[in-house]
């Protein structure tokens, strides 16, 4: 979906329409999703002893350990090497709207609002949702 003023996402960002700087489009972007996630949960499992299928009394302190791995790989691969390793897999990096490197802090503000979930499905007609929007961050193809 677009603004009638604008031709495609990014198009007021100076982003290109397609190839490489362009936005990172829905399909990419739940892909690396469920790459990251599926990431976090296998180490949750080998590490923790998470077990997806136990019952939320008989987790225990594991319950939250898939989600709480998925930060720290947001949190530290972003800065590192421009994005999750989903991103990274699916050919999309992070980076600051005007173009660069997003620093150490813009990761931590990203994926603090991605937990929550509400942020990022909530999206501009940019296609950012409002977790990119407060990092000051664009997700685009690499």
């Amino acid at each position: 979906m677009t603004s009638p003023l604008y031709d495609y996402p990014g198009e007021r960002l100076g982003r290109p329409a397609t190839g490489r700087g362009s936005i990172g489009r829905p399909g990419r972007r739940i892909g690396a999703l469920f790459i990251d996630y599926a990431a976090a949960t296998i180490l949750a499992t080998a590490f923790f002893g998470y077990d997806q299928f136990a019952l939320p009394e008989k987790a225990g302190g594991t319950l939250f350990a898939p989600m709480i791995i998925f930060a720290v790989l947001q949190v530290l691969f972003i800065p590192t090497i421009g994005g999750s390793p989903g991103h990274r897999i699916l050919g999309m990096r992070v980076e600051l709207v005007r173009g660069g490197w997003p620093g150490l802090w813009r990761p931590v503000v990203r994926t603090a609002l991605l937990l929550v979930v509400l942020p990022a499905v909530i999206w501009d007609a940019d296609q950012r949702g409002i977790h990119d929007k407060a990092a000051g961050t664009v997700l685009v193809r690499s």
